[in-house]
């Protein structure tokens, strides 16, 4: 039993609830807090696309929407064989709240991959730049 289990079982449940019904990619994400709160979120989509907000930024504006600014672990789930690692976007909020977090990521049929956000985005820009 890894110590992300129940971070993947969040990120499953919060899955389900995806709006996807143009790409039908559902992808689903869960937050951590050092405390064990867990914050879920889903990707919603639109027609533009370009509106679309993914799950993991869902997951963090829902945190920070409840006051919470510390996170020590994020999960990303989805239905493919090669896991998916958050996008672009995704990777520069995860590093500008969350950190160094590990990022799990998962499918429906139980691989699991723990990257560090260190590893996924190794040159970032934050207020150290500024």
């Amino acid at each position: 039993m890894s110590q992300f289990d129940a971070l993947i079982s969040s990120a499953k449940v919060a899955r389900e609830k995806a709006h996807a019904p143009f790409s039908n990619f559902k992808v689903g994400a869960a937050l951590r807090t050092p405390s064990g709160r867990v914050y879920g979120g889903c990707n919603v989509e639109n027609a533009t696309y370009g509106l679309t907000v993914c799950a993991e930024r869902v997951a963090i504006f829902k945190a920070i929407s409840e006051g919470e600014r510390e996170f020590d672990a994020i999960a990303v789930v989805t239905d493919t064989d090669t896991l998916t690692p958050p996008c672009g976007a995704c990777r520069q909020l995860i590093w500008e709240f969350c950190g160094d977090v590990p990022v799990v990521m998962s499918n429906l049929q139980g691989k699991v991959e723990e990257l560090r956000m260190s590893q996924l985005f190794p040159k970032p820009f934050d207020s150290s730049n500024l």
